[in-house]
């Protein structure tokens, strides 16, 4: 399965708890941080969610 890099370029700050807890789901928790996922549906859908609050690059 293809694997995602995720980075978070705006803040949770003013958000929903919905989407707040999206990107704690995804294991962002600071600006400028990023993680790798594999990509699943389940996680295309969590990244799909909070698309105006990250970048994505296939890692």
């Amino acid at each position: 399965m293809a694997k995602v890099k995720v980075t978070q370029v705006k803040s949770g700050i003013d958000r929903s708890k919905r989407q707040k807890a999206t990107l704690h789901a995804l294991g962002l928790r600071k600006m400028n941080q990023s993680v790798v996922h594999e990509l699943t549906p389940s996680i295309e859908g969590m990244i799909k969610k909070v698309a105006h609050l990250v970048e994505t690059a296939d890692a």
